[in-house]
């Protein structure tokens, strides 16, 4: 298992390889297509599926906003430099934004080979469980909070819901100005990401919670 640092909710690392996530893809094809079309595409999908507007990529990846839009538009063909930030970004393999290959009907995430996504000095880390390099418009997430640990989550694309249960610990959600709701073992919140939220650890021991992200399809 690898640990880097990384922003929050993310996919994978950024690199050459689209095995890096750990996964084994089984009974892919790949096709030819127009390459602006297919990056465009993939970083739309991406980019939605996890919850970030392209003000919030361009902070993050420090290329434009008007390129970005360019780009998923497929008016530009962006330089392997700018993919590589791009990638960085979104905590993809940079093979992500140019796959073509279809769904694999099998895909095996091996704990010890994946990326974890490791902030606040190691007290709150994400992995994803989901295939890095398969575009789609949900993620699916692993998250750990060490004790009195308190995260905050940006607000995603208006239309973007989330569903967290928590498997092991306490933690107390806040969305919003609403007031911070305790979840126990076993309980679960869904509700709309377009607003900021905090999660914090209350208890005195680490804790584990499940995270899908269902973004906007259009």
């Amino acid at each position: 298992m690898k640990t880097i640092a990384a922003i929050p909710i993310s996919m994978s690392r950024a690199e050459p390889d689209a095995r890096e996530d750990g996964s084994d893809h089984r009974a892919s094809e790949g096709t030819v297509r127009d390459v602006p079309a297919i990056v465009g595409t993939n970083l739309r999908r991406l980019r939605k599926a996890q919850g970030f507007s392209l003000e919030r990529l361009a902070e993050l990846s420090g290329v434009s906003r008007a390129m970005l839009g360019q780009i998923e538009t497929a008016k530009s063909v962006p330089t392997v430099s700018l993919l590589w930030r791009v990638a960085d970004a979104l905590g993809v393999p940079v093979a992500t934004l140019v796959a073509t290959e279809r769904e694999p009907s099998v895909v095996v995430l091996h704990r010890d080979r994946a990326s974890v996504l490791v902030a606040c000095e190691g007290r709150y880390s994400s992995r994803s469980l989901s295939p890095g390099n398969r575009p789609r418009n949900t993620g699916f997430f692993e998250l750990t909070f060490a004790a009195g640990h308190r995260e905050e989550f940006p607000a995603a694309d208006i239309g973007t819901r989330h569903n967290l249960v928590v498997t092991q610990g306490r933690l107390a959600v806040a969305v919003g100005a609403e007031e911070p709701i305790t979840l126990d073992v076993g309980d679960a919140i869904v509700f709309e990401a377009s607003n900021a939220y905090t999660v914090e650890n209350t208890a005195s021991s680490q804790a584990t919670a499940y995270l899908v992200v269902t973004a906007p399809t259009a």
